[in-house]
């Protein structure tokens, strides 16, 4: 076989299979509303959670009048500026770590973690549901790499119990992308307590979401920082930017900037960027736009059961409608287009085969009304097609 014939063939069956993927061009800033090729639209497939992504531009046309555009190397060579320090303190600070490490971007970080800590001989104990760039980190690593069902914690205790050799490494999600359910930290805690692992927790959809004044899922679970040694943060959803985190102890960070690949082979994001993450992080500690968001996510899902749509179990942002079959998904997600709303069709391979979903996600930037038109929508195509499939 040629690689011409390997790519033809692959790029034939992913859209036999309902799997063909696409970008959309965004003519808009991010928001409450999207302009898609001339057409404004209810924007419910975002991870901009608190509706920070547009608040930080005049901080950012400042910083950059000072910075200008870019880093120009490396962190270790002369690319980490006093913005970028300053950003990891405050990070640290807010996360309640000693300190924190800035990646340029949340799969980096994973990635970066992963593979510095794990050694050929040690064992990475996952969640089947992490994301793909946790997967990608333990591939990629030379440890042994198990995973669990979906929060089973009697198997992942068992597969602990039976390691005769090496370190161990749990790994988790906090709120699960695709399912946006919630992983219970607690009792990760104990079981690497129990068993003498490092816990690490990519709370990419809780910061900013979780804890008090967003501090996320440590805060959230009433951990200390030994309890979950190895946290991972994004700034690219509910803070509203770009960039990533990695918080920790100062023998952690002090490692991960020696033996972290993707730290020390990559630019450091724009200062400019840190700086105005430094002013979105201000924002993100006003808890009233947690109380709008919890308001609307308490919301959607009452009218959501009272209407009988298939929920999935989520207390989060993220609240997932089971559609099962590809088609189905993707006609339905075309159909809510029409009428004005933006909703994702999530389909395998990014989820197991059988579950395809619309993935709504709620923001702070929101209103009640807003809410009430998805539902309407919502309600209107099921009802529709369960009428039509009746016949």
């Amino acid at each position: 076989m040629s690689w011409t014939q390997r790519i033809q063939d692959s790029l034939s069956q992913r859209r036999a299979d309902n799997q063909w993927r696409q970008r959309q061009t965004v003519e808009s800033p991010q928001g409450r509303t999207l302009r898609i090729h001339g057409q404004t639209l209810l924007n419910f497939c975002s991870n901009d959670y608190l509706g920070l992504a547009a608040q930080g531009g005049p901080a950012l046309q400042q910083a950059a009048k000072q910075w200008g555009l870019g880093s120009g190397a490396s962190h270790l060579v002369c690319g980490h500026s006093q913005a970028h320090h300053d950003l990891e303190q405050a990070l640290a600070r807010h996360t309640g770590y000693s300190r924190a490490l800035l990646f340029s971007t949340g799969y980096m970080a994973n990635l970066g973690c992963i593979q510095a800590l794990t050694q050929r001989g040690d064992g990475i104990f996952q969640d089947k549901l992490n994301h793909a760039s946790l997967i990608d980190g333990a591939l990629l690593s030379r440890a042994d790499f198990q995973r669990y069902p979906h929060q089973n914690y009697r198997n992942l205790a068992t597969r602990l119990q039976q390691r005769e050799q090496g370190l161990s490494l749990v790994v988790s999600d906090s709120i699960f992308s695709m399912d946006g359910d919630l992983a219970d930290v607690n009792q990760l805690a104990d079981l690497c307590q129990q068993h003498d692992a490092l816990l690490m927790i990519d709370d990419a959809h809780g910061f900013g979401i979780l804890g008090n004044q967003g501090a996320g899922i440590r805060n959230d679970a009433g951990l200390s920082s030994r309890e979950l040694p190895l946290y991972i943060g994004t700034l690219g959803k509910a803070l509203g930017g770009f960039g990533a985190f990695v918080a920790g102890d100062d023998a952690l960070i002090d490692y991960l900037i020696q033996f972290a690949r993707p730290y020390i082979y990559t630019t450091a994001i724009p200062p400019a960027v840190a700086e105005a993450m430094f002013d979105n992080l201000e924002r993100l500690q006003n808890d009233d736009l947690r109380t709008t968001l919890n308001g609307h996510i308490q919301y959607f899902r009452e009218q959501a059961q009272h209407r009988q749509l298939p929920l999935m179990a989520s207390q989060s942002p993220i609240q997932p409608l089971l559609i099962g079959d590809e088609r189905r998904a993707m006609s339905i997600s075309q159909a809510l287009r029409q009428r004005g709303l933006l909703i994702t069709a999530i389909r395998p391979p990014t989820v197991p085969a059988g579950t395809s979903r619309l993935r709504v996600t709620l923001t702070a930037a929101h209103t009640r009304e807003d809410i009430d038109t998805l539902l309407d929508a919502l309600t209107e195509l099921l009802d529709t097609e369960t009428t039509g499939a009746a016949r």
